[in-house]
């Protein structure tokens, strides 16, 4: 069975698909959502401390990381 972008699952056909979203249009089914387990606050200072922590690095440091990066992806 297909899965949404937060793994629900799906129909996998059309009619169902329209049958789920009538029944959830009009209330007689929840619309789910999956709690992925990871903490909202966390999530938002981890994002903040990637851009902190590139802003602080020199231009020849950034580089080198890019270049690594770029070889390891190479190398497969």
């Amino acid at each position: 069975m297909p899965t949404g972008p937060k793994g629900q699952k799906r129909p996998a056909d059309v009619i169902g698909n329209a049958v789920r979203v009538m029944r959830i249009a009009i209330g007689d089914e929840d619309e789910t959502v999956i709690d992925d387990g990871k903490d909202p606050a966390a999530k938002a200072l981890g994002a903040k401390g990637g851009r902190k922590r590139a802003a602080n690095m020199t231009p020849e440091r950034r580089a080198e990381i890019a270049r690594k990066a770029a070889e390891s992806r190479w190398k497969r």
